[in-house]
């Protein structure tokens, strides 16, 4: 992907010593127009990225994940099909707001993200990373929760509730709400292995206002007992803070 020209790859080992300097410019520098940034945040192979850029070509979408092997599936794809709305951005979402200036961002999808029931500052709907969300986003920015953990979806539910964060939809079974639109029927890898098992997709749109301190909720969460695919063992513990 070193040779991909909608792919920036700046891991932890990069960012101290090669300085980014499209912070800001997003639309100036590479999109070249000012449509609303749409960001995909844990994007695996990029589905969700390349969809919506088929979707919706007056906003731009950028996929941003770690792991370049999946990556490389998704940006490939945007490649030959000349998708110039669509860029992935190599990175640990840990400092994804040295790449975002304030307001840069309209939208922030989390696709079937990692639930880290063991470590709440590390899942991504947590208020650690909404604090660093709120650094880029918009105000009252979209914040797009689709995943098949009860639990993530429990503990974001909380996180919403405990903070007044207005809510638009909110759904424990989506494929069943009447919600699923042509956005939300787009499917990952993983997502057609978890429906083929059985397993009901949850769904939460909400805002992410600028004002306000967040708080963290204090509350206990029963664990997902089955291993998703691609993830490791998931605790024996019967509930999490």
């Amino acid at each position: 992907m070193a040779n991909y020209p909608h792919v920036f790859e700046y891991p932890f080992s990069a960012t101290e010593s090669v300085p980014f300097d499209g912070k800001g410019q997003w639309g100036a520098s590479f999109f070249k127009n000012d449509h609303p940034i749409v960001l995909e945040l844990g994007c695996g192979r990029g589905e969700y990225t390349v969809g919506l850029g088929r979707l919706f070509p007056d906003k731009n979408f950028i996929g941003v994940d770690i792991k370049g092997a999946r990556m490389w599936s998704g940006a490939t794809e945007a490649l030959n099909e000349g998708l110039t709305n669509v860029a992935f951005l190599r990175t640990h979402i840990e400092i994804i707001d040295r790449f975002f200036a304030p307001g840069e961002v309209s939208e922030i999808w989390l696709t079937f993200s990692d639930p880290q029931m063991k470590k709440a500052t590390k899942r991504l709907t947590s208020t650690y990373f909404m604090e660093r969300y709120r650094r880029f986003l918009k105000p009252d920015g979209l914040i797009h929760l689709k995943t098949d953990s009860r639990f993530m979806f429990e503990y974001t539910r909380c996180m919403i509730a405990g903070n007044r964060l207005p809510v638009e939809v909110m759904t424990d079974d989506l494929y069943h709400s009447g919600k699923a639109d042509e956005i939300l029927c787009i499917k990952t890898y993983y997502e057609q292995q978890w429906l083929a098992r059985g397993l009901s997709i949850k769904y939460i749109r909400f805002r992410l206002p600028q004002h306000g301190e967040l708080y963290e909720p204090d509350v206990e969460i029963e664990l997902d007992e089955y291993r998703s695919y691609g993830r490791n063992k998931r605790s024996g513990l019967a509930v999490s803070r």
